[in-house]
């Protein structure tokens, strides 16, 4: 089987393994599986060379009319999962094909991995910027505000990008340079060095190099 440009996998946690010498490396669990290709795309007709896979099946009744007869042309009832991967040569690719852990990771490759990093809502500027704030005592009327954001005159207004309160977290977060520690085929999961991006249960994009 010809070697796709990523998978996708699921997180499922943080453990750590250890050496033949006791050393102790930690390592996030991602559950992967096998990913089926349900569009084939080509610089001729789409403007760029990619497959479309599906991942974490889902059953028919939950599917939409218009995305069951996407799935159909793979024969599956449905994903969950629908992302893209970009490829050098397209035609070695079929819709319906299954694109299976082994035939992309291997125990030593270094994988870019890709996720949406946790959600923490509106914060302030001392939680989402690392402000340090003011007095902590009684006295003081400045605990967490920002402070001045800009100035009266000239330029009369707030300059862009000033650091301010608002939402944190829940970006797409691409970690480079990941290690690839154990591939366990028979339980479909990998095992990644260090922490990624996400929180668990969270997709995840692992591109080979």
């Amino acid at each position: 089987m010809p070697k796709t440009m990523g998978i996708l996998g699921k997180k499922l946690g943080m453990t750590r393994v250890y050496s033949e010498l006791g050393v102790a490396t930690p390592v996030t669990v991602v559950e992967t599986g096998s990913c089926t290709v349900l569009q084939v795309k080509t610089d001729k007709k789409e403007g760029y060379d990619a497959i479309q896979v599906g991942f974490e099946s889902k059953k028919a009744k939950n599917v939409t009319k218009p995305m069951a007869g996407h799935f159909s042309k793979a024969g599956v009832e449905g994903f969950y999962h629908i992302r893209e991967f970009r490829v050098n040569d397209p035609s070695q690719f079929e819709v319906g094909q299954k694109v299976s852990l082994d035939s992309v990771l291997k125990i030593g490759d270094i994988v870019d991995v890709q996720g949406s990093s946790k959600g923490k809502g509106f914060q302030g500027v001392i939680k989402r910027h690392g402000f340090k704030g003011g007095g902590a005592a009684h006295g003081s009327n400045f605990h967490r505000a920002p402070g001045s954001i800009g100035c009266s005159a000239w330029p009369a207004r707030v300059i862009k990008g000033k650091k301010m309160p608002g939402r944190m977290g829940n970006d797409t977060i691409l970690k480079k340079n990941v290690i690839v520690i154990d591939v366990r085929s028979d339980e479909n999961v990998v095992l990644l060095k260090g922490s990624v991006p996400g929180a668990k249960n969270g997709l995840l994009k692992i591109y080979s190099k």
